[in-house]
């Protein structure tokens, strides 16, 4: 299966490593642009840039992905089957959910429809939760809101922090059915996981 994998922070490295150890086609990386940091303001590269530049993957790192022709037009070249979008930053617009035949895919950190959006972990931890998860969805033109695929659950202690928690959801993210595989079933999804 041809792939494109848009992701940034360390949370979505596993999966990117994940689909690539299965042997499937992952064509190009999107992340955002290096960013600077740190007391010399150096540029970093992301997580992910630097796990697909070892990977041997192209990257791409464009600014803004709505309505960024040059961007739109590298994804349609590519023709992929599915995009795997793992905590990218950013919303992505209608022509690339429409773009990939089986669509995009999200693994996001939350027990969905709880905690939407940025900083999941975070959320679930300071409201008191003992259980959180992670959750494959495919993505639609909400904010986290397309069809639940699946869910995974993980207890959250009481020494977890978002810290001690994010490593174990990416890995749990990552584990089980790949979220490639669960791209080839239908678009439609499962009506009754609209929250």
């Amino acid at each position: 299966m041809s792939l494109v994998f848009a992701g940034t922070p360390r949370f979505a490295v596993p999966t990117l490593e994940k689909l690539v150890e299965a042997g499937l086609h992952v064509r190009l990386v999107v992340t955002q642009p290096d960013r600077p940091r740190g007391r010399g303001m150096e540029l970093t590269p992301s997580p992910v840039k630097q796990s697909a530049l070892k990977l041997g993957i192209p990257v791409s790192q464009p600014d803004k992905i709505k309505t960024n022709a040059e961007f739109q037009a590298q994804l349609s070249e590519l023709k992929p089957e599915a995009i795997i979008v793992v905590g990218y930053g950013r919303i992505i617009p209608l022509w690339m959910i429409d773009l990939p035949k089986f669509g995009n895919l999200n693994v996001h950190a939350s027990l969905l429809p709880k905690y939407r959006g940025a900083a999941p972990i975070q959320w679930a931890i300071a409201q008191g939760e003992t259980v959180t998860g992670v959750t494959t969805m495919r993505i639609d033109a909400g904010l986290d809101t397309g069809p639940i695929l699946l869910q995974r659950e993980l207890a959250i202690t009481d020494q977890d922090t978002a810290e001690t928690m994010a490593p174990k959801l990416a890995v749990l993210g990552s584990t089980g059915r790949q979220p490639a595989s669960q791209a080839a079933g239908p678009r439609a999804g499962n009506a009754g996981t609209h929250s």
